[in-house]
């Protein structure tokens, strides 16, 4: 149902609690079925250093660049979740529940959902049968580089759900990318 709608996504990044960038974005659905996204707003990128702390920024800036491009793949994995790969962790036995509170909210766990020793939790209002958020928690290259991932979902008039608020932490780094999409209206067909 999300595919008839068109949204503004502001991502925001942070390294140790300073912002970093800011970018919007207009998302919606393009014929091929995929999805599209054009930049509205960002701001622009510091000024550049000179002489040896200029390398050594842009080296940094380099490494950051290249550890968020990877970041947001791994996001990209997890969200929306893949119906073939819960199956998958299903067909494993690698699902379990965690009853958040009886007959209202439950948490089902699928371990090793996209890598080994990764977990993806789905917290689903019970009564309404709609997901609530997602709760993830994984590594970019190696173990000691931890992700967490936080998605909160909205559910819009017409009882569409979607990923209002996604806060990636990659704590290595000290990194917070943050997603947060609005605006969603109906396109015309």
């Amino acid at each position: 149902m999300l595919r008839q709608y068109e949204w503004v996504e502001t991502t925001v990044v942070s390294v140790k609690g300073e912002e970093k960038s800011r970018k919007q974005e207009r998302c919606y659905y393009g014929a091929d079925g995929g999805l599209q996204k054009v930049e509205e707003a960002s701001t622009p990128p510091p000024e550049k250093k000179r002489g040896l702390r200029g390398k050594i920024a842009a080296s940094k800036q380099e490494e950051m660049t290249d550890y968020m491009k990877h970041a947001i793949a791994l996001v990209r994995a997890y969200v929306p979740p893949n119906p073939a790969k819960l199956q998958a962790a299903k067909d494993a036995g690698k699902v379990s529940i965690d009853v958040l509170q009886p007959g209202k909210r439950a948490r089902l766990n699928f371990r090793d959902y996209e890598k080994p020793g990764d977990n993806l939790g789905v917290e689903v209002d019970l009564v309404s049968n709609r997901p609530l958020g997602l709760k993830v928690a994984t590594y970019l290259e190696d173990a000691q580089d931890a992700v967490t991932l936080d998605v909160k979902m909205g559910q819009l008039n017409d009882g569409t759900t979607y990923p209002s608020d996604v806060t990636l932490d990659g704590k290595a780094k000290k990194l917070t990318v943050a997603v947060k999409s609005s605006g969603y209206r109906k396109t015309t067909p």
